[in-house]
């Protein structure tokens, strides 16, 4: 149990942590500015503004770059770490996000007949970021990290 606790006291962790949580609070702002609505299921699902994968990431590089040293191995691992999923998150999830829409697109026009039946539900449409998304996800982290820095 002692070690559990040492988990919780890991304060890059914990900075790391907030910037992901803040930035799906944030989502829920520009949702309610955007659409006039807010729907809680944004908090826990992937995609939109700001990206929350790269607030956690750039918390965490920044958070390990301020105590180990920007010239410290732990930095480069965190960094490198943060730019595969940052990439990921517009290259690769935002192009599946694209597919699934053209694939839900297709389906809805071979079965739009009342005599045709397509019993597999529809595919996620919003899984990556685009590169503005994943870019100011990324300030919000890095932002997150200078200003809990005196606590390090």
């Amino acid at each position: 149990m002692q070690d559990f606790s040492a988990i919780l006291n890991n304060h890059i962790l914990m900075v790391s942590v907030f910037a992901c949580l803040l930035a799906q609070v944030i989502k829920l702002l520009v949702e309610l500015i955007w659409r006039g609505k807010v729907t809680f299921r944004t908090l826990v699902t992937t995609g939109g503004m700001p990206s929350a994968h790269s607030a956690l990431v750039t918390a965490l590089a920044v958070g390990i770059g301020q105590t180990a040293g920007w010239a410290s191995g732990e930095f480069a691992i965190a960094f490198i770490f943060a730019i595969i999923v940052m990439y990921d998150a517009a290259g690769v999830r935002q192009a599946a996000g694209k597919q699934a829409r053209i694939l839900n697109q297709i389906v809805d026009e071979l079965f739009s007949g009342d005599h045709a039946k397509f019993n597999e539900e529809r595919l996620k449409e919003l899984l990556g970021h685009t590169p503005v998304q994943v870019i100011v996800g990324s300030v919000l982290g890095a932002f997150v990290s200078w200003v809990a820095a005196p606590a390090y």
